[in-house]
């Protein structure tokens, strides 16, 4: 096991939701990854715009395999992937990878929610699912960092309502009650922080008011047992075919080979929870 977590990272982790480890990928790294963001034709055929209700827009793009680029090696490598088994306790697969851009002075904020507000219309019935964020720009507070509620994940998840057409956000009502009573995170990373964060944690992240774009990848594990039973939402089970850590550098500025090996979303997933909830 190749773990970045130590055991009080791990606990803190339990503790709170949420834990950060510094430099969990190199200058190299970062710089190959951030590259790959910006120059791979997959990536920029598929970014998405998404609206906050504020008038700013995030360019996102998602993908649902974890294939021979750059950046699949980087959800394969063995750093990665056992980290995600520490973390979940299990075996693991790949669930989903996101890229989030933030442009300077225009880029969207996101309302409070959980990821499983999302994932769990896709058919994954238990919350053994968490996200790894990292940075590929500097986050900051002025450029829109992820702000987390520490500990809302032992809240259990929430009940959500639509916000735009592609944000639904958490119950406002005990949105309102839970900051009362809880920390919220702003986390502030440099280039090859990662932030690994629960499913169920609360999170959301302010429009980019700074001259500094914010770019971020994030990655996304689920347990083997918690396999989405959802077929048609393309997130299910297929074995992580784990890469020594070296595999990073030596794809160099690899790019999807235009097969589609990462089964590229050519839509953000956003459950219809206003129609759900009347059908219930």
């Amino acid at each position: 096991m190749t773990s970045r977590l130590s055991p009080a990272d791990l606990a803190a982790y339990e503790r709170d939701g949420l834990v950060i480890v510094r430099g969990m990928f190199d200058a190299e790294e970062t710089e190959l990854l951030r590259r790959a963001m910006e120059q791979d034709p997959e990536i920029k055929d598929h970014l998405i715009d998404r609206l906050d209700g504020e008038g700013g827009n995030t360019r996102i793009a998602l993908w649902n395999r974890a294939g021979d680029s750059v950046y699949g090696m980087a959800a394969r490598a063995e750093k990665m992937a056992h980290t995600a088994e520490a973390i979940i306790g299990a075996e693991v697969y790949h669930y989903q990878s996101k890229l989030t851009a933030k442009e300077p002075f225009t880029g969207g904020a996101w309302e409070w929610h959980q990821d499983y507000g999302y994932w769990y219309y896709n058919g994954c019935l238990a919350p053994a699912m968490f996200s790894c964020m990292i940075a590929l720009d500097k986050t900051t507070r002025e450029n829109g960092c992820l702000q987390l509620v520490k500990g809302s994940h032992k809240l259990g998840r929430l009940d959500h309502v639509p916000l735009t057409a592609g944000q639904n956000e958490a119950d406002p009502e005990h949105m309102k009650h839970i900051l009362e009573r809880h920390e919220i995170v702003y986390a502030e990373l440099e280039p090859g922080d990662a932030l690994f964060f629960h499913c169920n944690t609360l999170h959301r992240s302010d429009q980019n008011r700074s001259a500094n774009r914010r770019w971020t990848l994030l990655i996304c594990y689920n347990a083997v047992w918690n396999d989405a039973y959802k077929r048609e939402d393309d997130r299910y089970f297929v074995p992580l075919d784990i890469v020594p850590d070296a595999a990073i550098k030596q794809a160099g500025l690899r790019f999807a080979d235009g097969s589609d090996q990462e089964h590229f979303a050519s839509r953000p997933f956003v459950p219809d929870v206003t129609r759900l909830k009347k059908a219930s």
